[in-house]
């Protein structure tokens, strides 16, 4: 199967300083974090939605230091951050004060635009196995697999806003998951965990091997997972399927 030739705002390090996403799967995501501000629990009143030129500001931010944490991990220099944002440092600590706040931002804003993928991939596909690859190459673009190590250290896993993104991933996946398992196109014995891990382990660039192009081979080596996903299963799977809850303990 070929991968998916719809559009999924791929965004390499080089294009980020000067492009945004501009597709609707993006603005939906940004929809979700203004609400999210706006209906804050700590927030005694509402907040009104920032002007359109901050919005861009904290999109290229967030766009940039997002590529920045995959290449050097979460002790990456704000100014390299800022730099290949195109924005001033003054810019960069306005919205993000200190290095918690920017990987807090940076967890929600790939949490949210995974989510949006999975949603708009079960709604615009042929069917639920479609929809199952389209989501997982897209997830894979907007680079969900470097999550792991921004989430390690004194990262706040139970923020509140940190556990309504989680549930909103969790609900648009396990339905997907369900769609293809429903319709006897994804085999039964696996779980969303085991997918998620799958995915992680699959686009998360691995330290010491920077002389390869391994980007290169992402797409195609999930592309191979996927098929081993398709029913009737060929083979019966040692343990247990992994839920999302598994994963969930096993990084706290």
């Amino acid at each position: 199967m070929k991968r998916p030739t719809t559009p999924v705002a791929v965004l390499s390090a080089p294009a980020a300083a000067a492009d945004l996403p501009t597709d609707p799967s993006a603005d939906r995501a940004a929809d979700r974090a203004a609400d999210r501000a706006e209906t804050s629990a700590t927030a005694p009143t509402r907040v009104p939605r920032p002007r359109a030129d901050a919005v861009r500001n904290r999109e290229r931010i967030l766009v940039a230091a997002r590529e920045v944490l995959v290449e050097q991990g979460a002790a990456a220099p704000f100014d390299e951050i800022a730099r290949r944002a195109g924005v001033g440092n003054a810019t960069l600590y306005r919205h993000f004060p200190d290095r918690a706040a920017l990987v807090h931002h940076v967890v929600l804003f790939v949490m949210d635009r995974v989510t949006v993928q999975a949603e708009d991939s079960l709604v615009e596909e042929a069917d639920a196995f479609a929809a199952l690859c389209r989501f997982t190459h897209a997830a894979a673009d907007e680079r969900i697999g470097a999550l792991c190590p921004m989430l390690a250290g004194d990262f706040d896993h139970e923020h509140p806003e940190l556990i309504a993104a989680r549930e909103a991933l969790a609900e648009a996946v396990e339905t997907l998951v369900a769609a293809g398992q429903g319709a006897g196109l994804v085999r039964t014995d696996i779980g969303v965990g085991d997918l998620m891990i799958a995915l992680s382990q699959l686009s998360r660039p691995l330290p010491g091997i920077t002389c390869m192009d391994v980007d290169g081979f992402v797409h195609r080596h999930l592309q191979l997972f996927l098929d081993g996903l398709r029913a009737p299963a060929r083979s019966e799977l040692p343990g247990e399927a992994a839920t999302l809850e598994d994963l969930r303990r096993k990084t706290m």
